[in-house]
């Protein structure tokens, strides 16, 4: 990789690292909790920053590239309102207040970004030397979408997730703790807390996440900087807006029908793509339209009044005594 290839990866790069180091180093300790017009404008704010970076994407790699991010981050950041369903319900079951959660989700999405960098750089590696793993992303989305429709409305148990098993049977937890601290020392000996069974849950969560959400932007582009950084700037926002939608999360009942209408279409693209050429534009509509349209459907259907999420995620107990928190 030449010096000119190399530069927009490490400007990029030093961005992201920045951002994170000014939420985590200043921003969260400004307050344990996030106001709902707090994180309105910071969600603002990660979205204009990331419909913005499509101007140096135009910059440095041309009009298409552009339009091949815009279309790659609308469908990641579609797919993030979905996600964010499943970690409220993550920190409901576990009865984690809301103040506790900003710090499992700056983690999730450091995680997050680590998976999306991983998977991207691995598909279009394999994409470039064999190009009939197309049809397995195709029929991977295709599938995905069904998925989508089939599970409408189930509910997320986070003591069935494998990894969360085995961190429970590896590792003593302290399921009483309410607190900040992802271990504590209690009665002379070290446990965990329920942020890090809720951390391990969104972990693994974001591992299936990816698994939808790569092949779908690889659909649009086999560019690895664009694919990348589309992710990157989409997941960026994820915290802000899980907060700035908390109280009506509920809400977005139809969305997954949107979700599956633009996973099943990528998909069929994919599946097309030496039959049919779809532009990117035409691509970028569906996205719009689909996902517009379901959110719309969304707010209509339950505009008597939203449902509140579970009250384990908004209230907090009695912190258990603990002699030393880490």
């Amino acid at each position: 990789m030449t010096v000119a290839q190399l530069t927009p990866w490490v400007v990029f790069l030093v961005g992201v690292a920045a951002l994170l180091i000014l939420d985590i180093g200043v921003l969260s300790r400004r307050s344990e909790t996030m106001t709902t017009r707090s994180a309105l404008i910071w969600s603002a704010v990660w979205i204009s920053l990331g419909l913005s970076f499509s101007l140096a994407v135009w910059a440095w790699r041309g009009g298409v590239a552009a339009q091949e991010y815009l279309t790659g981050y609308l469908i990641e950041e579609s797919l993030s309102i979905d996600n964010l369903f499943v970690f409220m319900l993550v920190f409901g079951s576990l009865g984690i207040a809301l103040r506790y959660q900003r710090k499992v989700l700056f983690w999730g999405i450091f995680g997050a970004i680590v998976l999306r960098g991983t998977f991207i750089l691995v598909g279009v590696s394999v994409l470039e030397r064999f190009e009939w793993v197309i049809y397995l992303f195709g029929a991977l989305l295709v599938f995905t979408a069904y998925r989508l429709i089939r599970s409408h409305g189930v509910q997320v148990d986070p003591e069935r997730n494998p990894m969360v098993r085995i961190a429970r049977r590896l590792f003593p937890v302290d399921v009483d703790y309410r607190g900040n601290a992802f271990s504590i020392k209690k009665a002379g000996r070290r446990m965990l807390t329920p942020l890090v069974i809720a951390l391990v849950a969104v972990e693994s969560a974001d591992v299936v996440f990816a698994v939808d959400s790569v092949p779908a932007v690889l659909a649009v582009t086999d560019d690895a900087f664009v694919a990348f950084t589309s992710n990157v700037c989409a997941i960026l926002g994820l915290r802000a807006l899980y907060f700035a939608l908390a109280g009506s999360l509920q809400r977005f009942e139809y969305l997954s029908w949107g979700l599956a209408l633009v996973l099943g279409f990528v998909g069929v693209k994919m599946l097309l793509s030496k039959v049919i050429h779809i532009p990117i534009y035409a691509s970028l509509g569906v996205i719009v339209v689909a996902v517009g349209g379901a959110i719309l459907v969304s707010l209509w259907m339950t505009r008597g009044g939203a449902p509140t999420p579970p009250a384990e995620a908004w209230t907090e107990p009695p912190k258990a005594n603990a002699e030393a928190e880490a």
